[in-house]
């Protein structure tokens, strides 16, 4: 929970100076294609031994401004792989932070329909500053079968 109060306050600092605070995304067409590094994962349940280095590649191909098609595969708070295939949505911003959900289906997780897919939709932050950015998902734990945690994400604009 610390770490979630520390990312609140962190994305505060440069929102208090934003004219507008709550903007809607421009929807025109775009061509960016990044790359994705795997997740650094701060678990809610800290107590439990899982894996927060969650090693991995990933890519996006963002086609208008607010949306962007995303698939990867990186190493599961588990200690399994997992491979994710979906969408990023995210219509509006609150400053230079974009707001939405990642919208995907997932593997790979040994207590989630035994590790078969399924699917999840992911509250999403999005940061970006010229060719690197940084996606921060907020998981909800779901019973005993999924951690929840907030994860960071890094990238990198190759297109």
């Amino acid at each position: 929970m610390r770490i979630l109060s520390f990312l609140l306050l962190a994305l505060a600092a440069p929102l208090a100076q934003a004219d507008d605070l709550l903007t809607k995304i421009d929807t025109a067409p775009r061509s960016e294609f990044w790359l994705d590094t795997g997740f650094a994962t701060a678990h809610f349940d800290s107590d439990k031994d899982l894996n927060g280095a969650n090693k991995g590649l990933g890519a996006e191909y963002r086609f208008n401004g607010a949306t962007a098609a995303t698939l990867g595969r990186f190493y599961n708070s588990d200690r399994r792989w997992s491979n994710y295939a979906g969408v990023i949505w995210q219509p509006y911003a609150l400053g230079p932070v974009r707001l939405g959900l990642a919208i995907a289906a997932f593997d790979g997780y040994p207590n989630m329909r035994d590790g078969g897919w399924f699917p999840a939709a992911i509250p999403t932050l999005t940061y970006e500053y010229q060719r690197v950015g940084l996606n921060v998902g907020i998981i909800p734990p779901y019973k005993d079968r999924l951690y929840g945690g907030v994860s960071f994400q890094l990238k990198f604009k190759l297109l």
